[in-house]
C-alpha cells in the first residue's frame, strides 16, 4: 500500500483477468498512517474506498483518532488490536493481524469472485429496509450459482447423496394458549433447510404472523443441533436461476420471522451453520445453549450467504464483523456470539 500522499484510485481496481475473475481482489489500508493526514486528503481516500470494487480492508494498530471516521466508515472491514478495542466496537480485534491477514487472503485466493460480490453485497444491504434487501441478496445468491466457483465446488463435493425423506412434517408446531413453539424435527439430516422443511417453517410461521393473540414465538431444533443450513444434497439442482429468485423471495420463512421478530425467540443448541445462523438472527431474542457456535461456510463454496444472512447478521453484530465470519468461514462459539451480539443470552436450552 502506498503512502497516502500518493494517487490511490488504481490501488482499488480489481484487475479484471481475461476471464473476468478479479486479480486483485482485496486491498489492505494501514489506517495508521493516515493519523497526521488532512481531513480532504481522508475525504478523498475515503471516496475511493467507498467506490472501490475490491473488499477495503482496514488495518489499525494503533489507536483510533477522530479524524480516521471517513475511513472506518468506508472499509469493508478493520482489522485491529486490542488497543483499539475499547474504542472501535465492531473491530475484529485479533491477537496477530498479520496471521489475520494471512486467514483473509487465503479464504479471498480461494473464491474471489464470491469474496467480492459478498462484500459489495454488504454495502448494500445494511443500508436497505428488509424486503429490498432480502431481493438484493436473492438475486446476487442466484447469479453466483451460475457461476466457475460454485461449479467447482459442486465437482469437489461429489454426487449427492439419495435418501428417502421421512413421512412425518419437518417441522412440529405446538400452541399452548399464547405461545407457539416450532421445531425443526430432520435430525437425521441435522435439520439441514430443504426445501421440504423450508416450506414447513414458512407454514409455521404463517400461523403465528396471521394470528396476533400468539404473543412469544420459539423455534428450537431437535437432535445434536439446531441447524447444519441448506441441504448440500440439494445444492446445484436449479435449473432456472430466474425461478430460484423468485422462489427465494416468495418463500422465506425469514422475512416474515423479521415482520415479527418482537414476538419471535431462537433457542439454539450446537451447529448452527449458514441458513440455521442466518434465519436465527432474524428473531428479536436469540438464546445459545452453551456449546452453540455459527458458521457462514457459503463464500467457500462460490456462493453468499442466501437466507437472508446479509441482511439479519450485520443487524446484530455488524457490517465488519458479518464481513469477517463470511469471508473467512471462521466459528463464532457461544461466549463470543454473545460479546458480540449474535445472540443475547447463553443457558442451558431446554430439548
Amino acid at each position: 500500500m502506498p503512502h497516502p500522499g500518493i494517487d490511490l484510485f488504481d490501488e482499488f481496481a480489481v484487475e479484471l483477468t481475461a476471464d473476468g475473475t478479479p486479480a486483485a481482489p482485496m486491498a489492505v489500508v494501514p489506517l495508521d498512517v493516515f493519523g497526521t493526514e488532512t481531513p480532504d486528503r481522508i475525504a478523498r481516500t475515503a471516496e475511493r474506498m467507498n467506490q472501490a470494487l475490491p473488499l477495503v480492508i482496514g488495518l489499525l494498530r494503533g489507536p483510533v483518532t477522530p479524524g480516521l471516521a471517513p475511513l472506518l466508515e468506508a472499509a469493508t472491514l478493520t482489522i485491529a488490536t486490542d488497543a483499539t478495542a475499547s474504542s472501535l466496537p465492531q473491530a475484529v480485534v485479533v491477537d496477530d493481524v498479520d496471521a489475520a491477514l494471512d486467514l483473509l487472503r487465503a479464504a479471498v485466493r480461494r473464491s474471489p469472485r464470491a469474496a467480492v460480490t459478498c462484500g459489495q453485497l454488504l454495502r448494500q444491504t445494511v443500508r436497505l429496509p428488509t424486503v429490498p434487501a432480502l431481493a438484493a441478496e436473492a438475486a446476487v445468491y442466484s447469479m453466483l450459482l451460475g457461476g466457475t466457483e460454485f461449479e467447482r465446488w459442486l465437482v469437489e463435493r461429489g454426487a449427492p447423496r439419495t435418501l428417502e425423506p421421512p413421512s412425518h412434517p419437518l417441522v412440529r408446531t405446538y400452541r399452548g394458549e399464547d405461545r407457539l413453539t416450532i421445531t425443526l424435527d430432520h435430525p437425521q439430516r441435522r435439520n439441514a433447510l430443504s426445501m421440504r422443511l423450508r416450506e414447513d417453517l414458512l407454514e409455521a410461521v404463517r400461523l403465528a404472523d396471521l394470528d396476533p393473540t400468539l404473543t412469544a414465538v420459539e423455534i428450537n431444533g431437535a437432535g445434536p443441533v439446531f441447524s447444519s443450513g441448506g441441504d448440500l444434497d440439494e445444492f446445484g439442482t436449479a435449473t432456472d436461476l430466474v425461478a430460484a429468485y423468485m422462489v427465494r423471495l416468495d418463500r422465506a420463512p425469514w422475512r416474515i420471522i423479521d415482520r415479527i421478530r418482537d414476538r419471535v425467540t431462537v433457542r439454539a443448541h450446537g451447529a448452527c451453520i449458514g441458513a440455521g445462523a442466518e434465519v436465527a438472527a432474524f428473531a428479536g431474542t436469540v438464546i445459545a445453549a452453551p456449546d452453540t457456535y455459527f458458521a457462514f461456510p457459503e463464500v467457500r463454496m462460490g456462493l453468499v450467504p442466501g437466507a437472508g444472512g446479509t441482511v439479519s447478521v450485520p443487524r446484530r453484530i455488524g457490517r465488519w464483523r458479518a464481513a469477517w465470519l463470511m469471508l473467512t468461514e471462521q466459528r463464532l462459539a457461544a461466549a463470543a456470539a454473545l460479546e458480540w451480539g449474535m445472540v443475547d443470552a447463553v443457558e442451558q436450552t431446554r430439548r
